[in-house]
């Protein structure tokens, strides 16, 4: 459902051409079934105390090699559940609608979705990597998986509007 002040595109990209092909390497398992309860984001999944998995299909499991020494892993997921057709949205926190490149909605032209979260296990041969807590339902597929560097990909610096001076 639209909200007052949003913007949807002329054409929805879910019936545009693809530019690229993705390949989901796996498949989130969390205990998130419903839109409605699943958090908002990674600090509200973590206050849950609910961990979560990430399974991966049988052809990608030997890239887990290596990964065991991390803490932490960035994953990329395909919000298969999302509208892909919003450009200007109307978030129920915020003050005034906002360009979807402003804010972190799963509605998105190309819904990837990005969270850093803590390793608790990794079987490789089973191809599953335990971790702490996720913010997407039971079942979203996975794009990638990455090594979070805390040296490379923490900024201590980094700001938002309400985070400025004067904001």
């Amino acid at each position: 459902m639209k909200r007052e002040g949003e913007v949807e595109l002329a054409r929805d990209p879910a019936d545009v051409a693809t530019d690229a092909g993705v390949v989901f390497i796996g498949r989130v398992h969390s205990p998130w079934t419903d839109r409605t309860e699943c958090p908002k984001n990674m600090a509200a999944a973590r206050e849950t105390g609910k961990p979560a998995r990430i399974e991966l299909d049988e052809t990608y499991r030997r890239g887990l090699l290596g990964l065991s020494g991390y803490s932490h892993v960035v994953i990329l997921t395909w919000l298969d559940r999302s509208p892909r057709n919003l450009i200007i949205q109307a978030p129920r926190h915020a003050p005034a609608p906002r360009g979807v490149f402003s804010m972190r909605s799963p509605a998105r032209p190309n819904p990837i979705g990005m969270h850093v979260a803590r390793i608790v296990s990794i079987d490789e041969t089973a191809g599953v990597v335990g971790i702490d807590a996720i913010d997407v339902l039971d079942g979203t597929p996975v794009v990638d998986l990455k090594p979070y560097f805390a040296s490379i990909d923490a900024f201590p610096d980094a700001t938002r509007p309400g985070d400025r001076a004067g904001s």
